[in-house]
């Protein structure tokens, strides 16, 4: 499980970026967030993840 904090999330586009610990910048869309209710994420807010590895990148 990786860790890191979120960039910026854009709630109408419904993606953003999160910084990993180690400094990669990983693609976030809201279909991958885990929770009931609206996903979304807070601009600084730290993040556990599972990263993966999509067409343009991590």
């Amino acid at each position: 499980m990786a860790e890191g904090k979120v960039k910026w999330f854009n709630d109408s586009k419904g993606y953003g970026f999160i910084e990993s610990s180690d400094g990669e910048d990983c693609f976030v869309h809201f279909s991958e967030i885990q929770g009931d209710g609206f996903k979304t994420l807070k601009e600084g807010q730290e993040v556990e993840f599972e990263k993966s590895m999509g067409q343009k990148g991590p």
